[in-house]
């Protein structure tokens, strides 16, 4: 699988961590950047080109990583066809893909070690949408205000039970 990696200076180490593992588990990375470390920089150009390649190529993933990981899933989110994820743990790494089909996982390189930081990206890559309807339901609500500005109809009351 091809996957997109952009961070900013904070996310910079373990975004060439993560390269190197996921080409170790036999997929395609490709790193938007930065590809020196600046501890100027800005994170937007590089978490959003790699949420736009993500977007862009369907069956592809995108990895975005800073200090906290909160600015970076922002951003990531701007960009249309992007349902990124702040993962923190093991679960919210797997429910982002069982639930959500998100496309891109946000990380805080800063509120993580190395090894359990990986393991999210590893579970979060490894991890298939279920494809339950009322999870296929809510991604096409979110989609379809993407597209038109609409927001979903609120259900009567119970309607939802």
């Amino acid at each position: 699988m091809r996957i997109f990696l952009g961070s900013d200076h904070a996310g910079f180490e373990l975004k060439q961590h993560l390269v190197d593992r996921l080409k170790e588990l036999g997929h395609e990375p490709v790193d938007v950047g930065p590809h020196a470390y600046d501890a100027a920089d800005d994170y937007p150009p590089y978490v959003m080109r790699a949420a736009k390649a993500a977007a862009d190529e369907p069956g592809s993933l995108g990895i975005v990583i800073g200090g906290s990981g909160n600015g970076e899933v922002i951003a990531a989110d701007k960009v249309p066809g992007v349902r990124a994820a702040l993962v923190w743990n093991e679960q919210t790494a797997t429910l982002a893909r069982e639930h959500n089909d998100a496309n891109v996982i946000s990380l805080g390189a800063r509120m993580h070690p190395l090894g359990d930081a990986t393991r999210f990206v590893e579970l979060f890559v490894a991890t298939p949408f279920s494809n339950d309807p009322r999870h296929v339901r809510r991604i096409a609500m979110i989609s379809e205000f993407e597209k038109t500005g609409e927001l979903p109809a609120v259900p009567e009351a119970g309607a939802g039970e």
